[in-house]
């Protein structure tokens, strides 16, 4: 089973793409190491204020997967200071 949590960010004051990166790839290596998720960029590419990150996680347990991206998703509402989360959503597949 695969499940995935995609979360929207607006990132404001960002001034450049290059200031956009800066403030996303600390947050994507921080899930990758903390919570051993896959990370990427998937969406905005070519705006400066938003980005949209895909976590996945693959296992055969539907709640642990729910209850893993959830945790994935109410930590980064708490703990990510460059921005804000406008939607989370979990999906499993």
């Amino acid at each position: 089973m695969l499940a995935t949590l995609t979360l929207h960010l607006r990132i404001p004051l960002c001034a450049s793409l290059k200031d956009k990166r800066g403030r996303i790839k600390p947050l994507i290596a921080r899930l990758r190491r903390e919570f051993n998720v896959s990370v990427a960029e998937m969406d905005k590419h070519d705006k400066w204020d938003e980005a949209v990150i895909v976590c996945a996680m693959v296992g055969n347990d539907r709640s642990f997967l729910q209850s893993a991206l959830g945790n994935v998703a109410k930590w980064v509402e708490a703990n990510w200071t460059d921005g804000d989360v406008w939607d989370a959503k979990i999906e499993l597949i």
